[in-house]
């Protein structure tokens, strides 16, 4: 599934230019993704549009609807206090990632929660860093968002030990 949410996020990078389900499903089938990915992806998707925007259409439309009333800001003052379920299905390294982009004030809390939800409706148990990555990218597309470039750095870190200043 992250295989074609990663091909959909390098390809329709401007939201709105993403296709409506029908049409990128057959784009995803030509390009040769298997039929149950591509099922798994655009089921996703669609949650990820109803997360991000409180309607039942597919993300990357241009359809606007009030946020649901979860997604409203936070007061300044409050924590976020993680469930046991939410705390085993993203495991400390995804949890510690998504504190750390929090307290760079990246990850705006309305975010931060369409981020939990994508990734508990995620496959894998704890759901992977690399995963969390591309969850917290398609959620910043979703809103229309582009992460700064510090950000991006980050979201698109290869692992690799050594990282070469520039």
């Amino acid at each position: 599934m992250f295989e074609v949410l990663v091909f959909v996020y390098e390809n329709y990078y401007a939201g709105d230019s993403c296709p409506e389900p029908a049409h990128l499903e057959r784009k995803l089938n030509a390009v040769g993704f298997d039929a149950e990915e591509i099922e798994d992806a655009l089921n996703w998707l669609k949650g990820l549009n109803t997360a991000a925007r409180g309607s039942s259409g597919f993300a990357g439309t241009s359809q606007l609807v009030a946020p649901e009333p979860w997604l409203r800001e936070p007061c300044a003052t409050s924590v976020r206090i993680y469930p046991q379920a939410e705390q085993d299905h993203l495991g400390s390294e995804c949890l510690g990632f998504i504190s750390f982009l929090e307290s760079a004030g990246v990850l705006p809390a309305s975010m931060r929660e369409v981020v939990i939800e994508r990734a508990m409706a995620a496959p894998g148990t704890p759901v992977s860093l690399d995963d969390l990555k591309i969850i917290i990218l398609m959620v910043y597309w979703s809103f229309g968002q582009e992460p700064d470039a510090l950000v991006l750095d980050e979201l698109c870190d290869d692992g690799a030990e050594y990282r070469v200043a520039h």
